[in-house]
């Protein structure tokens, strides 16, 4: 039998125990989500129109690092829940935007709500400072590594 070179263990890299912690906090979010009839990333695309009147889907796919056609696939779903409407753009009747209905207007706050307690459920026993040190060093990261993309799945 050959020698084999030692190598080191899975657990020796940070992006193991990254991914293993990322994988618990967002199978717990997808969970409560699911109980209200929502995907994590159905949630980012309504998040994404709360603060706005209407967006055309191609300005969301560019915020989000999404491809238009994901995005308009997300908004096909949620069309059927009733939670988005697809409306022609008031400039350019050719050209179409994306709003909250009024039933999704209600529901993204309620879902606001579980994506908070999903962060305290994780996240809550670090001190204030502990939690700033690891936001400051994962937001470095993402800049340092040119993360573009917003993680929705």
């Amino acid at each position: 039998m050959a020698v084999r070179p030692p190598i080191s263990q899975l657990d020796a890299h940070l992006g193991y125990w990254l991914r293993y912690v990322s994988n618990h906090v967002s199978h717990a979010f997808a969970l409560r989500l699911e109980r209200s009839g929502v995907t994590v990333a159905e949630w980012v695309l309504l998040r994404e129109l709360y603060d706005v009147d209407a967006l055309p889907p191609s300005r969301i796919a560019d915020r989000l690092g999404m491809t238009r056609g994901a995005v308009t696939k997300l908004a096909d779903r949620l069309i059927v829940k009733a939670l988005v409407a697809r409306e022609a753009d008031a400039h350019d009747r050719r050209a179409q935007t994306l709003a909250l209905t009024k039933k999704g207007e209600k529901l993204v706050p309620d879902l606001a709500l579980l994506a908070d307690k999903n962060d305290v459920e994780f996240f809550g026993h670090l001190t204030h400072e502990e939690r700033a040190g690891l936001e400051q060093l994962l937001r470095a990261l993402v800049e340092r590594c040119g993360v573009q993309k917003i993680p929705v799945s």
